[in-house]
């Protein structure tokens, strides 16, 4: 066959741009899905995990600096793995766990695995900013622990928190499209079945122009929203 004609056969794969929507639209819920799940583990647990992290460091309430080593060995150990690579490794775990290695639930476990590692780095480094004095006035003022910790440290880091969750916002976005090799679902998925395996350019135009223009506005939206709290 000649070149031409192979050309013409690849673009009449092409979903036809009316349809695309169709296709694009219950793709991206997907997407949101995973990152909304995933987000609501990795900010709870990670933010938890960066909080000891800080607090067990010699600026922290409680110094300990054994506790602070091993935490922070069992963070690096969640951050070294590239995400394919760790999602391919936890597969044993993700089968345990959701009781299959495909679809949604099989790509929020490693998803989850690594955005609580990374989480908890951001969160550190947003409490590591703060100036000495808040932890100590509330010393001071006489506040419990969980009063220092939720009305000093987290209050006073909020812009900077906000920022890390945008941040992870962003990388769960891309590691979703990631998961799609696995029949995770979502805009990934579409785009390595439709847009790849089957030569369709108008959906592989699509899911790019889907994924850069979401990521500009959760940026935008996150910067929003720091600055706004930084001015407060």
């Amino acid at each position: 066959m000649s070149r031409p004609d192979a050309d013409a056969l690849i673009l009449g794969n092409d979903t036809p741009w009316s349809q695309v929507p169709a296709m694009l639209g219950p793709a991206y819920a997907e997407t949101w899905l995973m990152v909304g799940v995933v987000m609501l583990f990795t900010v709870t647990v990670g933010g938890a995990i960066g909080v000891l992290l800080f607090n067990t460091s010699s600026r922290g309430l409680f110094p300990r600096r054994r506790e602070n080593l091993v935490l922070g060995w069992v963070v690096n150990m969640g951050r070294s793995l590239p995400f394919l690579v760790l999602m391919a490794a936890v597969i044993p775990f993700t089968r345990f766990i959701t009781g299959t290695t495909i679809g949604i639930p099989a790509a929020a476990v490693p998803m989850i695995l690594a955005g609580i590692p990374f989480f908890a780095r951001l969160v550190e480094n947003a409490l590591r900013d703060l100036p000495e004095e808040v932890s100590a006035v509330g010393l001071v003022s006489g506040g419990s622990m969980p009063q220092i910790v939720f009305s000093a440290q987290l209050h006073e880091a909020l812009p900077g928190l906000i920022s890390a969750i945008t941040l992870n916002v962003i990388s769960m976005i891309e590691y979703s499209a990631i998961a799609g090799t696995i029949g995770a679902g979502g805009i990934g998925y579409l785009a390595v079945v439709y847009g790849y395996q089957r030569f369709d350019h108008h959906i592989m135009i699509a899911t790019i122009v889907a994924l850069v223009l979401t990521i500009q506005v959760v940026q935008l939206i996150g910067d929003r929203i720091a600055a706004g709290l930084q001015r407060a």
